[in-house]
């Protein structure tokens, strides 16, 4: 019963937030409560939303601040040049747009943290989509696929986890799937280079000087007019009608420092360099990195409270999406939803499939790690799995291994709070990204998944 209510409750979330019955929030919301009263566990729901708040307080701290800094470093220029070097890399044509997109997002990965690597990526990547008309979705789904894929890092989480729950080594677990994991990357470069041109057919080029010039739309809307209506995204992505223009490359604007900017840039990787040496929790470092930024760039308060306030959308849409999310998972949690469905999953996996346990864990990591948190799945079900796995001979380092292949569909799930913040800084509904990137990120993790049998990984 529990198993049939969890699956018909997520398939409902997906459905309605899909077709744009609900908002992601409501639905988050309103749809667990609901299926909690149907489970008989109604009166527990305060003590699950409680719980799943909790658990989920931290993220929502480190993403507040987070929001609030980076998007001060945006007012004061420091991610000018690089988008000025991007444009000139681009040429202002779709395809180099859309490849470089995947190509900083991979790098940027490299932090390990996903929030990091989309504030990062959309920041210098959205007012090149805006300028050129191209479908914000397309930017979304490569940069979340492309962190998927990186997310294997052994700093970046599954790797950690999957060793930690395993009991072994995280280097034996990810130095060999590096080969498949390349292979996967390389994968998202090529769907890149498919989407660029499909994006190159509906839009065609643009000049450089045409790509760098102010937009006309930006004075209209600032001086009060109607905004031109904009070309239609492909594959359903949605264009948003708040248009910030190209204001990424505005030299004119109030808030630029540039005596500041080493200053920023410094401040900027000495915040990286923390974070991944883990010299203090992430939430506590960009709270102090805000703080100091807020401080040295906007000295007067009047100032500092209107950066504030500039932020406050993202701040607020992603803090509050945060929290709908730790109802969600706290009901699936608390309710035992999500251990039945995971044992049912696993129990459905016939005798037969035994010897080849390895593959039946990639083959389940994709759905699970989608409709689960990465706790979930590495500390509730890969330990199964793995003496499943033994039983018949096949080694838990194999099924570590392959427990990592669904990390490229992983980072577009419902219960990630990182892609939260990727569709609220791009301004993308959250349904029109899953049902745009879905289908990619599955294909990438078939791609790792087929690449570590072929090399004999997995």
């Amino acid at each position: 019963m529990l198993t049939v209510l969890g699956f018909t409750m997520i398939a409902t979330f997906l459905v309605l937030i899909m077709m744009k019955k609900l908002s992601p929030i409501a639905a988050l919301v309103l749809i667990p409560a609901l299926f909690c009263v149907f489970v008989g566990k109604g009166a527990h729901l305060g003590d699950y939303v409680v719980d799943g708040v909790g658990k989920l307080a931290p993220t929502a701290a480190m993403l507040m601040f987070a929001i609030i800094y980076f998007g001060v470093m945006i007012d004061v220029g420091l991610f000018d040049p690089v988008v000025r070097g991007i444009l000139r890399f681009c040429k202002a044509d779709p395809v180099r747009v859309v490849v470089g997109t995947a190509v900083l997002a991979a790098i940027v990965s490299l932090d390990g943290d996903g929030s990091t690597t989309f504030m990062i990526t959309v920041s210098a990547m959205y007012p090149l989509y805006k300028r050129l008309g191209m479908s914000l979705v397309v930017m979304t789904g490569v940069a979340a696929t492309a962190n998927g894929v990186m997310n294997t890092l052994p700093w970046g989480g599954p790797t950690a986890r999957a060793a930690t729950a395993l009991k072994l080594d995280a280097s034996d677990i990810f130095v060999p799937m590096i080969p498949a994991l390349a292979v996967g990357l390389v994968a998202v470069f090529v769907l890149a280079y498919v989407l660029g041109r499909r994006e190159r057919a509906r839009l065609g080029y643009l000049s450089l000087d045409e790509a760098l010039e102010p937009e006309s739309e930006t004075v209209l809307v600032a001086a009060g007019g109607s905004e031109p209506p904009r070309p239609a995204a492909a594959d359903g992505g949605a264009q948003s009608s708040e248009t910030p223009g190209f204001q990424g490359l505005d030299p004119e604007r109030a808030t630029l420092r540039p005596k500041l900017y080493w200053f920023n840039a410094a401040l900027t990787v000495a915040l990286l360099t923390a974070m991944i040496m883990e010299w203090l929790p992430i939430p506590v470092l960009f709270l102090l990195g805000a703080a100091l930024a807020l401080t040295v760039n906007f000295p007067h308060m009047p100032d500092q409270k209107a950066r504030i306030a500039a932020h406050s959308d993202n701040v607020v849409n992603v803090a509050g999406m945060v929290f709908a999310a730790a109802v969600f998972t706290g009901v699936l949690n608390g309710t035992g939803m999500v251990k039945h469905m995971a044992d049912w999953l696993v129990g459905a996996v016939p005798d037969a499939m035994g010897p080849h346990m390895a593959l039946v864990t990639g083959v389940l990591s994709l759905p699970l790690t989608y409709f689960m948190s990465n706790d979930g799945f590495y500390f509730g079900v890969l330990p199964v799995l793995a003496e499943a796995g033994a039983a018949h001979g096949v080694s838990s380092v194999e099924i570590a291994r392959a427990s990592l292949v669904g990390q490229a569909l992983h980072m577009s799930s419902p219960l990630v709070p990182a892609v939260y913040v990727l569709v609220g800084m791009a301004k993308v509904e959250f349904g029109d990204h899953t049902r745009f990137t879905v289908k990619w990120a599955v294909l990438t993790s078939l791609v790792v998944l087929g690449a570590g049998i072929l090399f004999g990984i997995i």
